[in-house]
């Protein structure tokens, strides 16, 4: 077993994976026989000094199990985000796969899926809250629109349901009910994200997407969105992706921790080991900085 291997146990439901991410790769120019061999050598960095490709990502792989959070760190431009954009079909990979358990009981590529296919899980069985809320919300429309944009977008057409589901998702989330038909743009940047989690949450998704969720709150807004998501999470056993450079929300949420650099993943574990004994030098530079 080599030092950016551990021995693991499935995740806390046990059984088959509610995400399995394989060899995944997202390569950004033409590729030459260097670069294309798979050698990690060949490449400077994610680079190569051959035909000037950049690799954002190699061949990353893992999986996520049925209510369990997968937390991914890595420093800027490790590739974090790019996973995520895979993910939400935001970006079409160079290579790998993915399959959702919930979606053809977890035999599909759905990297290799129809763009209406795509849409379908996208809008009924992922969600996400992204950094920036601009990026997940309308900020001109009211708070249960936005709810009611991803409801519709699943395909439901009765309004009066909708709001009610809009309502109640908003209110689980702290949202008060008479600034429910105000709009996010309103709204402080803790309170825009908590309009996002009710937005990401409206279809029941098995899977919810977090990228750098905290990034740019105050501290004390910070801990209640952490708070709050790990109450939802608890409550409705929904599996998560979360993405961040902060070790701090890592270790307060994720169950197991991917470890990435330069596009590829370098070391994987429960996340207590990652934290408490890293074993390659990069993730104790990481690991250390928090202290």
């Amino acid at each position: 077993m080599t030092g950016s291997e551990r021995l693991e146990s499935p995740g806390p439901a046990g059984g088959a994976p509610m995400l399995r991410v394989e060899k995944l790769s997202v390569r950004y120019g033409q590729g030459c026989p260097r670069c294309l061999s798979g050698d990690p050598g060949s490449l400077e960095r994610n680079y190569c000094p051959e035909c000037g490709a950049v690799w954002a990502l190699s061949d990353v792989s893992f999986e996520v199990y049925p209510g369990e959070v997968l937390g991914i760190v890595g420093e800027s431009g490790s590739g974090k985000s790019t996973v995520m954009n895979c993910l939400y079909f935001n970006l079409e990979p160079t290579g790998g796969r993915a399959r959702i358990g919930a979606y053809d009981g977890g035999s599909a590529d759905v990297f290799g899926l129809s763009l209406q296919e795509k849409r379908h899980i996208r809008n009924s069985l992922l969600g996400i809250v992204y950094q920036n809320p601009t990026n997940g919300l309308k900020m001109g429309f009211s708070s249960i629109a936005n709810v009611a944009e991803k409801l519709i977008a699943a395909g439901n057409r009765n309004v009066g349901r909708m709001e009610a589901r809009a309502r109640d998702l908003l209110g689980r989330v702290s949202i008060p009910s008479a600034r429910m038909k105000d709009a996010p743009a309103n709204f402080s940047g803790g309170m825009q994200q908590r309009v996002q989690i009710a937005k990401a949450l409206s279809s029941n998704p098995p899977v919810l997407l977090l990228d750098e969720v905290t990034t740019g709150l105050d501290l004390s807004v910070q801990a209640k969105v952490l708070d709050l998501i790990k109450g939802l999470q608890r409550e409705l056993g929904i599996s998560m992706v979360l993405v961040s450079h902060d070790l701090g929300v890592v270790r307060m949420l994720a169950d197991r921790t991917v470890v990435l650099l330069d596009g590829r993943v370098i070391e994987t574990g429960l996340t207590d080991q990652i934290l408490e004994d890293p074993q390659r030098p990069y993730t104790q530079e990481l690991v250390h900085s928090m202290l």
